[in-house]
């Protein structure tokens, strides 16, 4: 027997992992220079089709895909691409944590989007939530900047686009769709999508950008296994909120290798958004607190 205390704990330390790994996808994504946006996305995207083909093969995963779950698997990869290809154009222009902190809006993103697709109803709290959240993410968006603020705007694209593509992931687990063909349906999607723009305005890449974009799929494929064996430990409302540690690794490594330093609205605006999202977990933890004890082998 195990008690819940372990396995919240190696859940914890998963979804850090995850967070550490994704940080580094957009790190990678960075260090790869002045190459076309659609061109990083291929290759980061291409990696994670290969190993999603892997993990279908070992687990004996057929490629058919229930006919009332192909719009909505459709909608998962279309929202799930732009929010990627928005990412990383936004990931060149802007701070680094800055770009983790707008793509990590995705949750509350998904709360609104929930309500559309899946009819799910916020309570006041969780809409208050968002609203705060949004508040944090104006603060490091910084409309007055004008044009200037247009890369931040992508970044909080990217993370509306996300949130939409995980709640279109919600709609289509829950009809029996594995996660693996998911993951290879929206990888191949946006490889796909990638291709004319890949051919219209193809840039050489030396050897060294093309391991950083190899090293980003992988780093991508490591946050994807750490993320799944975090909630496989603890359900998602005790353990989500450490993946905003994904920020503290993006803002440390922007300043170290980049010499990025976040101005104080940007800081005001993550303090915002982390701390809402805190606020959420312990409010979801007190509504329905875990059980005490597990069984496991």
């Amino acid at each position: 027997m195990k008690t819940l205390k372990n396995q919240h704990a190696i859940g914890i330390l998963y979804i850090l992992m995850a967070a550490f790994f994704f940080c580094l996808m957009t790190f990678f994504v960075k260090l790869s220079g002045d190459l076309p946006t659609m061109e990083k996305a291929f290759f980061r995207n291409a990696v994670a089709a290969v190993i999603a083909v892997v993990s279908m093969g070992r687990q004996h995963i057929s490629f058919a895909v229930p006919k009332k779950s192909r719009w909505p698997l459709f909608l998962r990869c279309a929202f799930g691409t732009a929010g990627l290809v928005a990412n990383f154009w936004a990931i060149d222009r802007l701070v680094l944590a800055d770009s983790n902190i707008l793509n990590k809006m995705s949750p509350f993103f998904a709360i609104v989007m929930s309500y559309f697709i899946l009819k799910e109803r916020a309570n006041k709290v969780e809409w208050l939530s968002v609203f705060v959240a949004f508040v944090g993410a104006a603060f490091v968006v910084q409309p007055t900047a004008g044009l200037a603020s247009l890369p931040a705007i992508v970044g909080l694209f990217s993370g509306f686009a996300a949130g939409t593509a995980y709640t279109y992931v919600r709609k289509v687990a829950g009809q029996g769709v594995p996660g693996p063909l998911i993951v290879f349906c929206f990888s191949a999607f946006s490889c796909l999508v990638c291709v004319p723009f890949l051919v219209a305005d193809f840039a050489p890449m030396s050897g060294r950008q093309l391991l950083f974009l190899l090293l980003a799929g992988i780093a991508a494929a490591g946050g994807q296994f750490s993320i799944t064996a975090a909630y496989t430990h603890a359900p998602a409302k005790e353990i989500s909120v450490f993946d905003y540690s994904q920020v503290v690794f993006a803002a440390l490594l922007g300043f170290v290798f980049f010499r990025e330093v976040p101005n104080v609205w940007s800081v005001l605006g993550y303090v915002i958004i982390i701390g809402v999202a805190v606020f959420r977990w312990h409010y979801n933890l007190k509504q329905d607190p875990p059980s005490q004890l597990v069984s496991a082998d």
